[in-house]
């Protein structure tokens, strides 16, 4: 039976799971198997799908180089290294790559474009928790920062005390 109603015999198709054979319209189709299934079977282990693995690429990361290693069908991790080794092309003379982090201590954050601040005071990167002098222990004492908010309300008496400049 190919599916549908008997209004619309094109429209929809039946679940290949053995114990469903649910009429759905709107089926998926499984990428590893190619059988059609429900939206409760359509995942690889609720359809006990034999060929889950026919797609994917699984890798093994060298500790020496820090290189990905793509493993071939039914390779273990540790052949897939010897394989690299064996290879030439682990070299331990390669810059490791780093992930700069705040410098604060115990604060373990990695610095990305989207996290990270420069203090104007000492030009320290750091991040966006640190961000104020108070919290990274800011040796430049140039700029006077505070959280509260106080240098705020100090400045705007200074500047309402001074003659050619209002304060709104």
């Amino acid at each position: 039976m190919i599916g549908g109603t008997e209004a619309f015999p094109e429209l929809g198709q039946h679940c290949e799971h053995d114990d469903c054979n649910q009429l759905d319209f709107l089926p998926f189709t499984c990428n590893a198997c190619r059988k059609v299934f429900c939206l409760e079977h359509r995942t690889y282990r609720s359809h006990g799908c034999t060929r889950e693995d026919a797609g994917s690429r699984m890798v093994a990361v060298c500790e020496i180089c820090l290189e990905s290693v793509e493993k071939e069908a039914g390779e273990d991790d540790g052949a897939a290294l010897h394989r690299h080794a064996k290879s030439g092309t682990c070299d331990a003379s390669k810059p490791r790559k780093t992930r700069e982090r705040c410098p604060v201590p115990r604060c373990k954050e990695v610095l990305t474009f989207s996290n990270q601040n420069t203090c104007k005071a000492c030009n320290l990167k750091i991040c966006l928790k640190h961000r104020f002098p108070s919290d990274h222990a800011c040796r430049m004492t140039k700029f006077s920062y505070s959280r509260s908010g106080l240098d705020c309300r100090d400045k705007k008496k200074s500047l309402a005390s001074h003659p050619s400049i209002k304060a709104y």
